[in-house]
């Protein structure tokens, strides 16, 4: 670390985000894969109806600290799902953490869970769900892993309005080792809250009750970003020039819940 704890926890102070205010500052930047996973959680539950001994899916859990705040804070059993990461890997966390009888990880695609039908009470995803879930017959597949009645959310990057024409230069534009924000591969998964919204609600699988856009949430992502930086701990130097010059015109965090509906024609198999 370049910084000490102390100065860490100061650069992360966040008051939208108390219950993630009590866990390590040098975890959290060690074991990131994006923007904070504990504030989006954070921010997500609030949202959501969760209570001690449901089972829930955490899926693309990356390094299961999003399980671990999951079950710490609200007694949930958390399936930690992940393709990156190996399930070895994350065990390690787990046990670490004294959360073994708690958290289970799981290394399994997206596309190929090995979960039962209506097994879960909720599943949950944050900075995940965009990689695999704008498939339109996504979530046909994905809602028949938790209980008809049972919870879905999501917390993702996304967008705060449609592009006018073209990109934005300081989207594209390279930074000085090479890299720039916008990938064409990735980044083209990035979409409105109201994109959002229709491709669930239009399925007619799940009502959605919740789809909003996190106020201001550039701002508490560029200061993870900065943040990371000051620790030594970020791998890649695009977002920061992209998030100070955007300032929250077009990114973002777009939260989604939902419940799978009970209706008989919600079959998924």
């Amino acid at each position: 670390m370049n910084i000490s704890k102390e100065q860490l926890a100061e650069m992360l102070r966040n008051e939208r985000f108390p219950r993630s205010a009590k866990y390590d500052p040098q975890w959290v930047v060690k074991n990131e894969m994006g923007p904070n996973a504990l504030w989006l959680t954070e921010w997500l539950c609030e949202r959501m109806e969760l209570k001690p001994g449901m089972r829930v899916l955490d899926m693309g859990c990356g390094r299961a600290m999003s399980s671990i705040f999951l079950t710490k804070e609200f007694g949930v059993q958390v399936w930690a799902n992940d393709l990156w990461i190996p399930a070895t890997d994350n065990w390690q966390r787990v046990c670490e953490a004294d959360v073994e009888n708690s958290v289970f990880p799981v290394h399994a695609e997206a596309r190929s869970l090995p979960y039962a039908s209506d097994f879960f009470d909720a599943i949950l995803s944050l900075d995940s769900y965009h990689y695999y879930g704008t498939d339109d017959l996504y979530l046909k597949y994905f809602v028949r892993f938790v209980k008809p009645g049972g919870q879905i959310g999501i917390v993702v990057p996304g967008l705060m309005r449609e592009f006018d024409g073209t990109l934005p230069e300081y989207l594209t534009q390279e930074t000085p080792t090479g890299g720039r924000f916008w990938h064409p591969a990735e980044c083209f998964s990035l979409h409105t809250v109201e994109w959002w919204r229709r491709l669930w609600a239009q399925t007619g699988l799940v009502e959605v009750e919740t789809a909003d856009t996190l106020p201001d949430g550039w701002t508490d992502w560029l200061q993870f970003e900065e943040a990371k930086l000051a620790a030594g701990t970020s791998r890649w130097d695009d977002e920061i020039p992209a998030l100070r010059a955007d300032k929250g015109q077009y990114l973002g965090f777009v939260r989604m819940g939902a419940r799978r509906e009970e209706k008989p024609e919600d079959e998924s198999d």
